[in-house]
């Protein structure tokens, strides 16, 4: 249960690893003596021994935080419009109302009162209040929906960047998929059937921490299966955990570890199977195959809808994951994404990085390998359930796991945007009339506190409407 510190080198005869959070493989990985384990990983199912290879500041979580400041160093900071605008249209309008207020007088000899007047009048209603707050109103309306339905976003910068993404970039294990491997399959051959098969197979793997182990007890439980009581479960280094029921032996080991003659007709059975992406145990009863078990990451109930959301916004997604090609492929195939499979927290930068190049893209992922491609995409995103590393590194997160929500951000990014350029077009279109009319003496004191302070009130309201949006 501990997860290593520094990269190490197995010391211990055999055990298994997992190793999600750095490579994002969704089921643990069998070492041998002698074999490298790196930092983050964790033993799920004794205790062992490892001799640590990896200097201080060196190990692979240490290498990922690196890869995450660069990443970060790379990106270029954010240059509000209104702020650039306010640095040249404040003074503008100060000039404008002194030169209003004595060019005339000084010039043409006209009366100073009316044209001082006039110059307040143009002060006052050039004053920037309704302009400058027109951003931050709907930018604090926009980030209180999005904390409503479940997603925190840290920040208007990070709201104005959701706003431009066009592609979505997903990490697979616990993003797009739950996270655990779950029964899909039970295939008992003759002589047994399914419920008697799974039963014995629990039987065996009951107190094991193996996440494939709690998986078929999990599944038997579900189907509210009658457990026998199993005697001398004892666990085969490197090739499975047998024990005793009712006077028989029930083995349970990986495919490759059995000689082929012995898996008969369920030879072809298992290709398909592990074609799938599945990851597959058989079963023995004596020493003679009884059935097979298949295993599978899951997806997440709302994947397919959020999938879909996003391509109805136009946004187009790719799967990104260190897991193996054939069960990203299987996930990717039942989505409709293409995929990368195999990646390091380095391969994932370069894929974002050449992504990222061609439209805005967002980074959704949970794991410490994510990290660093969430830092070097326009905007990442972290799972609520994902490690304190993502979520550090994250420009939003979602807190209830519902993937659903990356459309609904997109969505209310873009209405925040539709919404600040209304507040602006407002603001401008309100101030040039009442300046026009100033100048033309239409328009009095009274008239221009007026305006000023309408039209600081209609972009506000306007702003609050955010809030009453359903989508």
């Amino acid at each position: 249960g501990g997860r290593l510190p520094a990269d190490g080198k197995l010391v211990s005869a055999f055990a298994c690893f997992d190793e999600s959070a750095l490579t994002g493989e969704s089921v643990p990985v069998e070492r041998t003596c002698g074999e490298s384990v790196p930092a983050g990983a964790t033993s799920i199912d004794r205790l062992v021994t490892l001799e640590v290879v990896s200097k201080p500041g060196e190990n692979a979580i240490d290498r990922i935080l690196k890869l995450i400041e660069e990443a970060e160093e790379r990106r270029a900071p954010i240059e509000r419009f209104i702020d650039r605008f306010s640095r040249i249209y404040t003074p503008a309008i100060m000039a404008v109302a002194l030169l209003v207020a004595v060019v005339p007088p000084l010039l043409f000899a006209a009366p100073w009162l009316p044209w001082i007047y006039k110059g307040l009048a143009l002060l006052l209603i050039g004053c920037p209040c309704a302009l400058v707050i027109s951003t931050p109103a709907a930018i604090t309306s926009g980030l209180a929906v999005a904390a409503r339905r479940g997603a925190l976003i840290k920040g208007g910068a990070a709201l104005e960047q959701l706003g431009r993404i066009r592609q979505v970039a997903f990490d697979k294990t616990g993003t797009l998929t739950i996270g655990k491997p779950q029964v899909v399959a039970v295939t008992p051959l003759a002589g047994i059937d399914e419920a008697e098969l799974l039963a014995l197979s629990a039987a065996v793997e009951q107190g094991s921490t193996h996440p494939l182990a709690q998986a078929v007890v999990q599944e038997a439980q579900r189907r509210q299966l009658p457990i026998p009581t199993a005697q001398a479960q004892r666990t085969l280094a490197g090739k499975g955990i047998e024990a005793q029921i009712d006077g028989q032996y029930i083995r349970i080991s990986a495919p490759d570890k059995l000689p082929q003659y012995t898996l008969g007709n369920l030879l072809a059975h298992i290709h398909q199977q592990e074609s799938l992406g599945q990851t597959v145990i058989v079963v023995e009863r004596d020493g003679e195959a009884i059935g097979t078990l298949a295993l599978q990451d899951t997806l997440r109930d709302d994947t397919k809808e959020a999938v879909a959301a996003l391509h109805a916004l136009g946004v187009q997604g790719v799967i990104l994951t260190g897991d193996n090609p054939r069960a990203a492929a299987a996930i990717a195939g039942e989505l409709g994404l293409d995929f990368r499979a195999g990646l390091l927290p380095e391969d994932k930068v370069q894929a974002v990085q050449a992504l990222n190049q061609r439209s805005p893209l967002a980074m959704v992922g949970d794991g410490i390998n994510d990290a660093p491609a969430m830092k070097a995409s326009t905007i990442g995103i972290a799972m609520g359930s994902g490690t304190d590393v993502a979520l550090e590194t994250a420009d939003a997160a979602l807190t209830h796991n519902r993937l659903i929500g990356i459309g609904q951000m997109i969505r209310l990014a873009r209405a925040t945007h539709s919404n600040i350029r209304q507040n602006i077009a407002m603001a401008l279109s309100l101030k040039a009339i009442f300046l026009l009319t100033t100048l033309l003496g239409m328009t009095g004191l009274w008239l221009a506190v007026l305006a000023d302070t309408g039209a600081t009130v209609l972009v506000t309201a306007n702003a609050l409407r955010l809030l009453r949006s359903k989508d």
